[in-house]
Order: C-alpha cells, then structure tokens, then sequence
C-alpha cells in the first residue's frame, strides 16, 4: 500500500501532485493523520529529487502544521528545490487544502552512491 501521487514537474523544476484520503488515514475523527502528511511532505520533496535525476535519502525533516487536515477532502502538495552542495540537497514543500496552507516542510537529503 503506498500513498499513490503521481506528480508532475513543473517548468521552474518544482513538482506537483494530489491525495485524497480516507478515514483509515485518521489521527481524529475526520482529520488526516499528521504523520501521514509529514509522508506526503517527505514524498514530495523525494520525487522532487528522482525529477532533477538525483536518488537520495531523508536525513533530516522539519515539520511546521499550520492548521488541521480534513481527511475526507483533497490535498495538493508541491516541492521544490532550494540548494545543493557536496551531494546534501536542501528542498522545501507545501500543503494545500481549499487554498490554505496546512503544512510546510523543510527536508535535507544525501545523495546515494552507487
């Protein structure tokens, strides 16, 4: 079972996707879990990465909710890449619902040798 986004890239390198979820996703009643949205987030800014053709692991994610997430309803959650130096790659990512949004996210990535 995984979360199921497909994302498309967006001319400024940023990608894009959508989620609806269910209430098997509930942390309360009728609110998405917030470690599925950190998943989302993290997600997000992993596809960011595999865009720019780059395969690299989380190793460190902050995470800032802003408001609750009704779970029943669609999100959209955008990445985008902020810097790269010596293969750690620094990105952010957004989610939105009804044009709010919910949660912001800042992740750091290293780059994996092959």
């Amino acid at each position: 079972m995984g979360l199921a986004i497909q994302f498309s890239t967006g001319l400024d390198g940023s990608v894009a996707g959508r989620f609806l979820g269910n209430c098997a996703l509930e942390g309360y009643r009728g609110r998405l879990h917030g470690g599925v949205i950190a998943a989302l987030l993290d997600g997000a800014m992993t596809h960011c990465l595999f865009a720019h053709g780059v395969g690299a692991l989380t190793v460190e994610l902050r995470l800032r909710y802003r408001a609750a997430v009704t779970s029943a309803k669609s999100v959209s959650v955008r990445a985008w890449l902020e810097k790269e130096a010596r293969g750690v790659y620094q990105l952010r990512a957004e989610l939105e619902q009804g044009g709010e949004v919910k949660a912001r996210a800042t992740g750091k990535f290293l780059k994996q040798h092959e």
